[in-house]
């Protein structure tokens, strides 16, 4: 099974299971790992890894497919805890309580677009289709976070708000966080009207260097650059940055694009959990 080449990230293929890591996070007490399209039982404009439950697939096939992807990634699907995005910046910190919220029982809440924990073997999922997620990892106080930034989550600081949050729930120092920018839609890729350049021109860190004019009423924002700034002015090292190199749209065969299949897709999920290993 072929998968686009990365500089940056690893290509698995597990029982025909292909998805992405962070070389930084191949550490024994982590479990992680970014879906693409590639190794499920959906069918149709699904097919075939479709991870969400909310785009009109069989519950069944998608439920299955959290099995398979599990599987690959050496954990329980059972374990997994689901986010409930709607494009804020609300963080939830979860535990062994909440593992199979989402799946196996409902959520039980809304408007959550970032999880953490620091509990062994519970599974963080949340869900894409060309906005970007955010893997946090904090080797030292052994503690996990995912984030969805779109646009606005991006715009609003959910990087850095994660940051914050888990230094309150952890103790974690932002310089020991290695965090990692996953497969999204690029710089090339994401056209914009002046409104939405407008909300990023908020932010003090935002300049010519994150975006591009196209000087007909169009421009192209860099939202990997974007939230990589965000992450350096919350104190996280740009060593402990990795940046993702393959846009969803450009290669949307592999991965789920919501402007590339114009809404008619399954979503891709990241995964991020500890490990009972503490070797």
């Amino acid at each position: 099974m072929s998968a686009p080449h990365s500089e940056t990230l690893n290509a698995r293929c597990e029982n025909g299971v292909l998805y992405y890591t962070f070389p930084s996070m191949e550490l024994p007490f982590i479990r992680h790992g970014f879906s693409t399209r590639l190794g499920g039982v959906s069918e149709g404009i699904f097919a075939s890894m479709n991870l969400g439950y909310n785009r009109g697939d069989d519950p069944e096939k998608v439920t299955e497919n959290y099995r398979r992807m599990g599987e690959a990634l050496g954990v329980d699907y059972q374990d997994m805890v689901l986010s409930a995005q709607t494009h804020t910046t609300n963080l939830r910190r979860v535990s062994a309580a909440d593992r199979g919220r989402g799946i196996t029982f409902d959520r039980g809440y809304t408007d959550v677009d970032g999880l953490m924990t620091n509990d062994p073997d519970v599974v963080l999922c949340t869900h894409y289709a060309d906005c970007v997620p955010l893997f946090f990892v904090d080797p030292v106080n052994r503690a996990v976070a995912l984030s969805h930034a779109g646009w606005r989550g991006t715009v609003g600081g959910i990087g850095a708000k994660t940051v914050v949050m888990m230094g309150e729930e952890f103790g974690t120092d932002p310089a020991d966080l290695l965090v990692g920018i996953a497969p999204s839609i690029a710089r090339c890729c994401f056209e914009v009207d002046y409104p939405v350049v407008a909300e990023f021109e908020k932010l003090p860190l935002f300049d010519s260097g994150c975006y591009t004019d196209d000087g007909n009423g169009k421009f192209h924002i860099d939202l990997w650059e974007v939230n990589r700034r965000i992450l350096l002015e919350a104190g996280v090292l740009p060593e402990h940055i990795t940046v993702t190199d393959l846009c969803t749209v450009c290669h949307a065969e592999t991965l789920w694009s919501h402007r590339a299949t114009k809404g008619e897709r399954g979503s891709a999920a990241a995964f991020l959990g500890l490990s009972l290993d503490k070797d």
